[in-house]
């Protein structure tokens, strides 16, 4: 009977001092691991957000484009989030290699079902720092020929506003591999205007009729001279050209002026702009 209840003990002292005494320095361990990782997310989290802010002042002082900043605050702020969960994880006790491994799983799963995503997310980078154009430019995108005043560059899709008022939204992917016309990147515009005469009239007269109205076009820049010459011989016609300047904004006003004007002018100088024409001729038939 003594030698049962000495081997009883001796099972209790076994169980608790060995076993449960392993484990409970093994769970004191753990829970260690825990608190440290919860006071590097804490801790890591306000880091980043103190250094958001910094960048955040830095970019307002600077000439930055505001659209640029968002990105790259936006970029500073995810990165640092998951820097600062890498490094909780990996204070539990979580291999490096394990979490490099996984994330390069599922960074290659995600990269190939976004394949579109992605390649746009990389055009509206490019956008951003190339800046071929700027909100408010006047854009015409070489592949669909869309065209429009830029209203916002997104991370993802560029907003376009057309003259009649429609919102065009163009994938960044297709306007960093397209060429793209800049149409109001300059502060001056030259004004291209083609106008046919018949072949009867007196080119010397024309040409002093249209520089009259070009000199007194109230849009033209006057430093910048004017040509006004003979651009080729069609079949029925000659073909004058005039080529001016204007500021950009005043490009189609004056465009739109000047037609209009020439065909006054030439109406006052009995000055004739050939046109197509049919005629019909009815030949009667002789009745039998």
């Amino acid at each position: 009977m003594l030698l049962e209840a000495t081997s009883l003990k001796s099972f209790a002292h076994s169980l608790i001092y060995e076993y449960l005494g392993k484990t409970g320095v093994k769970l004191a361990d753990f829970c260690g691991d825990i608190i440290g990782a919860l006071l590097i997310l804490f801790i890591g989290f306000k880091i980043v957000s103190y250094v958001v802010k910094m960048a955040h002042k830095i970019f307002e002082r600077s000439i930055m484009d505001t659209t640029l900043q968002t990105f790259l605050l936006s970029f500073i702020k995810i990165g640092g989030k998951v820097l600062v969960i890498f490094m909780a994880v990996t204070k539990i006790g979580v291999a490096a290699s394990s979490i490099v491994a996984l994330l390069g799983s599922a960074g290659l799963a995600l990269g190939l079902s976004l394949q579109g995503s992605l390649s746009n997310i990389a055009g509206g980078v490019i956008l951003l720092l190339l800046k071929p154009f700027q909100v408010g430019d006047y854009i015409i995108e070489g592949n669909s020929g869309k065209e429009g005043t830029v209203q916002a560059i997104g991370i993802m899709y560029t907003k376009l506003l057309s003259v009649d008022n429609k919102a065009i939204m163009i994938p960044n992917g297709n306007l960093s591999n397209a060429s793209i016309t800049n149409v109001t990147y300059q502060e001056k515009r030259r004004v291209d205007l083609n106008v046919s005469i018949e072949y009867s009239e007196d080119i010397k007269k024309v040409r002093k009729v249209l520089n009259a109205l070009i000199e007194k076009e109230p849009a033209r820049i006057t430093d910048e001279p004017v040509k006004i010459y003979v651009n080729e011989f069609q079949a029925s016609s000659i073909d004058i050209g005039i080529r001016y300047w204007v500021k950009t904004e005043d490009y189609w006003e004056s465009r739109w002026r000047v037609l209009e004007e020439i065909k006054e002018e030439f109406d006052n100088n009995n000055i004739a702009i050939p046109f197509e024409q049919l005629d019909v001729n009815l030949i009667p038939q002789e009745k039998e």
